[in-house]
């Protein structure tokens, strides 16, 4: 019987998931957006909304707090200057998951972990020199 027994393991160490869940976490704070897969997102989606709910209380504690969780102290002032303030009308919800298909490699469930508000920015394509024109021609 599983009563009581929520939440994946991630098939990991306490210790392991515990750094997993912390690098997702940074990683989603730092870029806005990440992909991985389904089982995870579940998993960071609840941490992530906690990191956020201690960036909008900004006092020392939840500073402290956050700063113990997140990998690099350049996220967690990002937190705190830009994502939290975002948020501040908001009671819940900051985080979206969204189906990504399946991993071609081992057929594992992938989805988009984001921000809510965030805006995918799309990548500038560089202008091709001469030598590489000539060299896809032939």
């Amino acid at each position: 019987m599983r009563h009581l027994n929520s939440g994946s393991k991630l098939g990991r160490n306490p210790w392991h998931r515990r750094a997993t869940l912390r690098n997702l976490v940074t990683n989603l704070f730092e870029h806005g957006r990440i992909t991985t897969t389904l089982t995870r997102a579940k998993a960071a989606r609840p941490v992530a909304e906690k990191m956020i709910t201690l960036g909008k209380r900004d006092t020392l504690q939840s500073r402290r707090q956050a700063a113990s969780y997140i990998m690099t102290p350049g996220v967690t002032q990002k937190l705190f200057s830009e994502i939290a303030p975002k948020f501040a009308d908001r009671a819940g919800g900051y985080t979206r998951i969204i189906s990504a298909g399946i991993r071609v490699g081992d057929g594992a469930k992938v989805a988009i972990l984001e921000l809510v508000g965030y805006e995918l920015k799309p990548k500038e394509k560089k202008e091709k020199t001469k030598k590489e024109e000539t060299a896809e021609a032939s």
